[in-house]
């Protein structure tokens, strides 16, 4: 795909007031001719003046992904490789993170003016989830554009059923590739694109787990919803920590825990349960932990759940709380992008009222900052990671 010849223009409905990449479905007037899902656009708005050039998409709920305003600047094979090799230099040149490992996100989305692409660096292997129809088709293109930043490498790709489902492509992935084995501040990680938890690792994390880490020497450790047991090896390999359990419900996450302590020679009890009824055991059996890590998965992605979902954050908060050490750290998380860091905070609030624990926030992080976002594209936001330290201020029977 080069040059953009007499593009097809798609008008608004509305004044363009905003740089927000996207433009939902009902602020846009419906084309005379129908465009393949994905189709690069000129998009005027209701007065007919030019605002940008981007991807249209008549199926999904966001019509238009903006990415350029620059009306002299053609979406073809040059501008693919001009973003991302703007992107890398940002991860090699200023955050220096080469350095530090050989795994980190090369390409988040919106955060790095590529709207529907998110591209994770795993050694010799780039996996890239498509979360648009028009990113998939300059797959190509951008394949071509991260082979001359990562000429060794080799390509793993693929969309989530419902994104195909709502972008109305069709993703054919590779054939799965062997895990790889990364490293990140000299902790190592058997990692497995193609399963079922995003591009296979958790990169947002990396800066997360490090300072957890200087919380763990000699103390009790434990890891909720530990996944492949990134803060738990880190607790110990890192961390120095006497003791160190993670718990999940996913078989196959728990099997790669147990590769990635054997992978550093530590010694990490995991244990399959679901977390609920697991921690009102040990809490009635008189257990405590000192450091505890809460990092559950993204508990919805619908407006019309977060009710639901907020519900499950302040019962978990609530219990894990509960098994804190008194004086003892928590590390609490958040993926859901829905949930607001302030909605969050108050969650905590109120779960620490519950447990009848006073906490004293030390750090609010989120993702490392190869995860950049936009100010006005706050949905990059997702992550939260609350560093607090729990203390008893009354006996308050638990729910």
């Amino acid at each position: 795909m080069t040059e953009n010849f007499s593009l097809p223009v798609v008008r608004l409905k509305i004044a363009r007031r905003s740089a927000h990449p996207w433009i939902f479905q009902k602020m846009v007037e419906k084309p005379a001719t129908r465009l393949a899902p994905g189709s690069v656009v000129d998009i005027l708005d209701r007065g007919g003046q030019w605002v940008g050039r981007g991807f249209y998409n008549g199926h999904s709920r966001i019509a238009l992904r903006v990415l350029t305003s620059d009306p002299a600047e053609v979406i073809d094979d040059a501008f693919f490789a001009r973003r991302i090799g703007q992107a890398v230099a940002l991860r090699r040149d200023w955050l220096g993170l080469d350095a530090v490992s050989n795994a980190y996100r090369i390409v988040h989305s919106e955060g790095d003016g590529l709207s529907g692409l998110v591209v994770d660096r795993f050694g010799p292997l780039l996996v890239l989830e498509f979360f648009s129809a028009g990113m998939y088709r300059f797959r190509s293109a951008i394949e071509s554009a991260l082979g001359s930043h990562f000429p060794e490498s080799r390509f793993y790709w693929f969309a989530e059923e419902h994104i195909q489902k709502q972008e109305s492509f069709d993703c054919r992935s590779p054939e799965l590739p062997p895990p790889e084995i990364i490293t990140e501040h000299g902790v190592r990680f058997r990692v497995a694109p193609g399963s079922k938890h995003k591009t296979g690792f958790f990169l947002d994390q990396r800066d997360n787990r490090r300072r957890l880490a200087s919380f763990c020497q000699g103390k009790r450790v434990l890891d909720l919803c530990c996944n492949s047991g990134g803060f738990a090896v880190y607790a110990k390999a890192l961390g120095n920590a006497s003791e160190v359990v993670g718990v999940d419900l996913d078989e196959q996450a728990l099997a790669l825990a147990r590769q990635n302590a054997g992978l550093n020679q530590v010694r990490v009890r995991f244990v399959q349960a679901d977390l609920f009824p697991w921690l009102r055991d040990i809490i009635a059996a008189g257990q405590r932990f000192d450091v505890i890590v809460l990092d559950p998965s993204k508990q919805t992605r619908e407006r019309e759940e977060l009710g639901y979902a907020m519900k499950r954050y302040l019962d978990m908060n609530r219990l894990a709380l509960q098994a804190v050490s008194p004086g003892g750290i928590f590390l609490t998380c958040s993926c859901t992008g829905l949930v607001s860091e302030a909605d969050f905070l108050d969650t905590i609030r109120r779960a620490a009222w519950q447990a009848g624990r006073s906490v004293q926030v030390l750090n609010i992080a989120g993702a490392g900052a190869d995860h950049p976002f936009l100010l006005h594209v706050p949905e990059g936001r997702y992550l939260k990671a609350v560093f607090c330290r729990v203390d008893i201020v009354q006996s308050v029977a638990s729910h």
